[in-house]
């Protein structure tokens, strides 16, 4: 019944999605058409577009799966995202919008007069689509594969199809269309179930998940391993073991899985009984409920710095998103740009409120998902333990939504990376940004075979970071401050891209680190972004008598409403 209902989301999301992109697809066919839509998409439809690719896999699947598996600590990372927008509003958008370029590597060259800057920008954007692309890749495959059983593989074919089919068909006229509907359906895909989980939870008499000690199973649970799984049981228990555990096969009887550390082979079976303590995967704290509901309560060693370093690559990697900021060009002028991005927050906050609805009930309902560490799999289980003939149509309408977030933020990355190289290239034709379409897919599809299981939200975090260390800081000096150099943002742009996707690389092939190194490894915007922004201004003020002649010109036309500039 599940893997019917499964089926039929995924079907109706694949025609809604062909006849909605449809709709624009006609008029798709200048270079104007394919990147920014024409300049003519109102602030509502846009702020829901942008609301819609920026809310990816990290936000639909991987919020609530870092909060049931790290507590409290990371509902800061909503919090910066959403954030992020505000000072995006504050700063870029309009300025951005009237600069009149068709994508950020435009804008750079427009403002500095670099065509080697302008290269380097382009790089940028493609780093941190490949990264962004990859958490949406693997959560197409985790949800397959947790909902029908199916290999990895099919979930990444159905998202590269149904983009490659949007973005080279119809560009940002198809993509805006889809995009627009996809926040709605995601929303509403997140909060039904949602609601009636909480019904549940209603009828069962509220039972607490901040009980003390660790998660507990409420009832008898048997959990099976795909693959072989390291946990570290809280305490000692009576269990009914069928497989491999330490070393030693067993054929279905009891015996005492001891308090420490465990390893259970890959296709064993363990039976708990109901109130046993869940033992957690060995990357993953044991919390008691209090802790888990208190920041900084698990002890991480560098917590402190980690949080905050990844707070502010959140905060500052949203400013830089190439895939959000290409949006403001779709905008008629700069107040509309405004506009938009005023109601992108609203947006998103409406939609944050309900991962955390799912971490909490995760913790009642499939708490063995800490076992297996497949925490991403919060959202897409918990429906399944909604009682009755409810069960199966929410499980679909979950799909639903978790299938329209991979695809429609892989559309907006791919048609970013894809416009992006082409006017690099200065090949604006329709078959040139096809061509870079199916180059912008590829890249992310050669490496999701090598980096194992990552966390979508961890993924994400990379990509954030890459933004933050780069694009960031170009963008806010080159709009804010006249004395920036095509040097000064060369030399910030290589350094801060540098040290992000060297650190992206070793968290990404999970090179063995301790310490400092591996704290500053694992969140390392704190000390790569203000890098790029010391280098920037360093090198800027040596040579200063490099600033480009038209940069008062430039700025005034950043700053001034664009009826004012035309005089």
């Amino acid at each position: 019944m599940t893997a019917a209902a499964v089926a039929a989301a995924l079907l109706l999301l694949l025609v809604a999605s062909a006849a909605l992109g449809a709709c624009d697809r006609r008029s798709a066919c200048t270079a104007s058409d394919l990147l920014v839509a024409s300049r003519g998409v109102t602030p509502w439809r846009n702020a829901s577009a942008i609301s819609g690719e920026y809310l990816s896999a990290a936000a639909f699947l991987g919020t609530a799966g870092l909060v049931l598996a790290y507590g409290a600590d990371m509902l800061w990372l909503p919090v910066a995202a959403t954030a992020g927008h505000v000072l995006l509003l504050a700063f870029v958008t309009a300025p951005l919008r009237r600069s009149g370029a068709y994508t950020v590597s435009d804008f750079a060259e427009w403002r500095l007069g670099s065509p080697a800057v302008r290269r380097i920008v382009t790089c940028c954007v493609c780093f941190i689509g490949w990264f962004y692309l990859l958490p949406q890749f693997q959560g197409a495959g985790v949800t397959l594969r947790v909902m029908t059983g199916a290999p990895v593989w099919a979930g990444w074919a159905v998202v590269v199809a149904v983009t490659l089919l949007l973005v080279a068909s119809g560009g940002m006229c198809s993509i805006t269309a889809v995009q627009s509907i996809q926040f709605w359906v995601k929303l509403v895909a997140l909060a039904v179930p949602a609601l009636a989980l909480l019904a549940m939870w209603q009828m069962d008499g509220r039972p607490d998940p901040l009980a003390d000690g660790p998660a507990r199973f409420a009832h008898a649970t048997r959990v099976r391993v795909s693959t072989e799984a390291v946990v570290t049981a809280p305490a000692a228990v009576l269990v009914t073991a069928r497989g491999r555990v330490d070393g030693v096969r067993h054929g279905g009887g009891a015996m005492t899985l001891a308090a420490g550390r465990h390893t259970i082979g890959p296709g064993a079976e363990v039976v708990f009984p109901a109130g046993a303590p869940v033992p957690h995967a060995e990357r993953l704290p044991v919390q008691s409920g209090q802790t888990w509901a208190t920041p900084f309560g698990r002890g991480e060693e560098h917590g402190f710095y980690r949080t905050y370093s990844a707070l502010l690559g959140i905060l500052l990697g949203t400013m830089g998103l190439p895939h959000v900021l290409i949006r403001f060009y779709t905008n008629p002028n700069g107040s509309t740009a405004r506009r938009t991005a005023a109601l992108v927050p609203l947006l998103l906050a409406l939609f944050y409120v309900f991962p955390t609805i799912y971490a909490s009930m995760g913790r009642l309902y499939a708490p063995e998902l800490l076992m297996t560490g497949d925490t991403d799999a919060t959202v897409l289980l918990l429906p399944q333990r909604i009682p009755g003939p409810a069960g199966a149509p929410l499980t679909g309408l979950i799909t639903l939504g978790a299938f329209a977030a991979f695809i429609s933020t892989s559309c907006g990355l791919v048609v970013t990376i894809a416009g992006t190289v082409t006017q690099c290239a200065r090949r604006s034709g329709t078959a040139s940004f096809r061509i870079a379409t199916v180059f912008a897919l590829i890249v992310p599809l050669a490496l999701l075979p090598r980096i194992g299981t990552q966390g979508a939200a961890g993924l994400v975090a990379l990509a954030l970071c890459v933004s933050a260390c780069s694009l960031c800081p170009l963008l806010l000096l080159a709009i804010w401050w006249r004395g920036l150099t095509a040097a000064g943002a060369g030399a910030g742009l290589l350094v801060g891209t540098g040290l992000a996707v060297t650190s992206g690389v070793l968290h990404l092939y999970e090179v063995p680190l301790t310490g400092w190194p591996a704290a500053a490894v694992a969140e390392p915007a704190a000390l790569a972004a203000p890098a790029a922004f010391a280098v920037m201004v360093a090198v800027s003020l040596l040579t200063r008598r490099r600033v480009p002649r038209r940069a008062d010109r430039a700025l005034a036309k950043l700053h001034l409403p664009e009826d004012v500039f035309a005089r």
